[in-house]
């Protein structure tokens, strides 16, 4: 750990004293941080968003990557105040950062109420066994949307 490190996981960390202060939401934050300079910030905003999405990794990068002009975050690093939950997880892997440093670990966040574990063990489950129902309809005239993919001369790749 360096003192960028430090700095960088501090300015995390107040932005979600800021948040939770103004009552956007729970109390994380997060920067996007590319070579050495913070490009982006975000604090949760779900409650005041009145968006489940609007988790402080996810909004940091949004902004970053409309600031970089890609979806892809190859040459940045991410510090969160919190071990991101499964969905920010999952857009974080999209994302393709370098690295992730994160303060308090989902053990922590869960001792505030904050608790994804039941999340982690609903991917464990087959899809007919989860809490939320699932009904797979149509597939056939869905399927056509692959192929055209498959096809497609002109995709941008990712």
């Amino acid at each position: 750990m360096t003192a960028s490190d430090r700095k960088f996981m501090r300015a995390a960390i107040q932005l979600a004293e800021k948040g939770m202060k103004m009552n956007a939401g729970g109390p994380f934050g997060a920067v996007v941080v590319k070579n050495g300079e913070i490009i982006a910030e975000g604090f949760n905003r779900v409650t005041s968003y009145n968006d489940p999405t609007a988790h402080a990794e996810i909004i940091a990068i949004r902004e970053a990557c409309r600031k970089l002009g890609t979806f892809q975050l190859d040459d940045c690093e991410i510090y969160t105040s919190c071990e991101p939950c499964p969905m920010c997880l999952g857009a974080i892997y999209w994302a393709r950062p370098k690295k992730i440093y994160y303060a308090c670990t989902r053990e922590d966040a869960a001792s505030a109420n904050f608790d994804d574990q039941f999340i982690y063990d609903e991917l464990e489950l087959k899809i007919d066994e989860r809490r939320v129902d699932f009904e797979n309809i149509i597939r056939e005239e869905g399927l056509y949307l692959f192929s055209n993919w498959i096809n497609k001369n002109d995709k941008k790749e990712y």
